[in-house]
């Protein structure tokens, strides 16, 4: 997975939902907890995210991640960069299926025998 990727799938995350949790996150998207801590830290650090606490219904410090000015430009910056790989993706595979057909379409009728 690139870092485009990855950012691009934590910063969605946080912005529809800045209430998940760092357990949840790791859930959703399929990283260990470890991974997702470390990119939330990296995320504060560089001001795309910040951490707002606020208590739940069980009375435990939770923490709410919100986008930044700068971290919804990075989103939009890592949105763009990361649609046009998928986009250059799809059409390589396009170009694959259709030799991949043209292949079946001409080729020869094999006989096993026995």
């Amino acid at each position: 997975m690139s870092n485009d990727e990855l950012r691009y799938k934590l910063l969605r995350a946080l912005c529809d939902n800045p209430n998940l949790t760092q357990r949840e996150m790791a859930q959703l998207m399929g990283f260990s907890l470890g991974k997702v801590n470390f990119c939330i830290k990296a995320l504060l650090e560089v001001g795309f995210i910040k951490a707002g606490n606020f208590k739940n219904s069980k009375n435990k410090v939770a923490y709410a991640y919100i986008l930044t000015a700068k971290g919804i430009e990075e989103k939009a910056d890592v949105t763009s960069r990361f649609l046009r790989r998928k986009v250059e993706e799809y059409a390589r595979l396009e170009r694959e299926i259709e030799l991949m057909k043209d292949e079946l379409n001409q080729a020869p009728i094999c006989l096993v025998y026995q």
